[in-house]
């Protein structure tokens, strides 16, 4: 008997090898296919603007394409819980911004928004900024203030839904400059964005990385800046606490996440990836053009 446990336990031991053999070589090989991002917003809106800047890097760094798969809906809680539920392979990766920290506290989910997800990194931040439809007669932040309280209740601003960033920038700037503005919340920035620039919304605190390129264009005006200093793409632009709300400020951040179990040295190569994508200098120009910092 003894000498049968002896035979068996070297069995075992040669099993484990190779299989140890057979995953180093699999982590090794990775990726050999596609890779697919979720965003769990539209497109249009700040995360799908950071998620495909990243995701055209990704590709040339990992040999392989990274596919954007947009999932909105339910303020970024379905395509969260398709990336929960996704084989934890690397093969699928979730983009996450400030609304993953705050959808805890507004729905029931069904996934853990930190144990169900194996953290890889922050890829950039950015600050909010309030534009508002050329056709409203304001010109600053403090002429926008003046009317909303002679129109109580009558100004609506838009967001990508409630719990987004907008939302929060927007409730922020009521609650610091003491005006009643309605809010108006849509399945995702973009959406969003698209009623302001045709008129439907007068205003919205938007990120800033979403809006340049329609307040170059004129299809929106810029009021103030949220951070704590004026932004070197609009340096104009005062920011909101300078120009008549004092103290506020308002920055959103973008992280990418896989699905918790994905295997340590897949998480590595993903992350070092990553780290290289952010510090080519490609990528630091595209997100200093429209006005976000990269985590480099």
């Amino acid at each position: 008997m003894p000498n049968l446990l002896w035979h068996l336990a070297k069995i075992v031991t040669l099993l484990l090898s190779v299989t140890s053999i057979a995953a180093a070589e699999n982590y090794e090989n990775y990726p050999n296919k596609p890779i697919r991002l979720i965003i769990p917003f539209p497109a249009g809106g700040s995360n799908d603007v950071v998620g495909r800047l990243v995701a055209n890097q990704l590709s040339s760094k990992l040999g392989q394409q990274v596919f954007v798969d947009n999932r909105g809906g339910a303020g970024g809680v379905i395509g969260t819980e398709a990336a929960a539920n996704a084989a934890p392979d690397g093969y699928t990766l979730l983009l996450i911004s400030i609304a993953h920290t705050i959808n805890p506290a507004l729905h029931k989910l069904n996934y853990d928004p930190i144990s169900s997800f194996t953290p890889i990194s922050i890829l950039a931040t950015g600050p909010n900024v309030l534009v508002v439809n050329p056709q409203l007669p304001v010109k600053s932040v403090r002429e926008l203030i003046v009317l909303a309280e002679q129109k109580p209740g009558e100004l609506d601003y838009a967001s990508a839904g409630v719990g987004s960033f907008q939302h929060l920038g927007g409730e922020l700037f009521k609650f610091m400059a003491g005006v009643d503005l309605v809010h108006v919340p849509y399945k995702g920035g973009g959406p969003a964005m698209q009623d302001v620039i045709s008129g439907h919304v007068k205003i919205m605190f938007s990120s800033l990385i979403q809006t340049t390129p329609f307040i170059e264009s004129g299809q929106l005006k810029a009021l103030g800046v949220g951070g704590a200093k004026r932004s070197p793409v609009l340096p104009e632009v005062p920011t909101i606490a300078e120009a008549g709300v004092a103290g506020y400020a308002a920055d959103n951040w973008w992280g990418l996440v896989a699905p918790a179990g994905t295997p340590g040295p897949i998480v590595e190569k993903v992350y070092n990836s990553v780290q290289a994508a952010l510090k080519s200098p490609g990528l630091q120009a595209q997100f200093s053009r429209e006005g976000a910092s990269c985590n480099c």
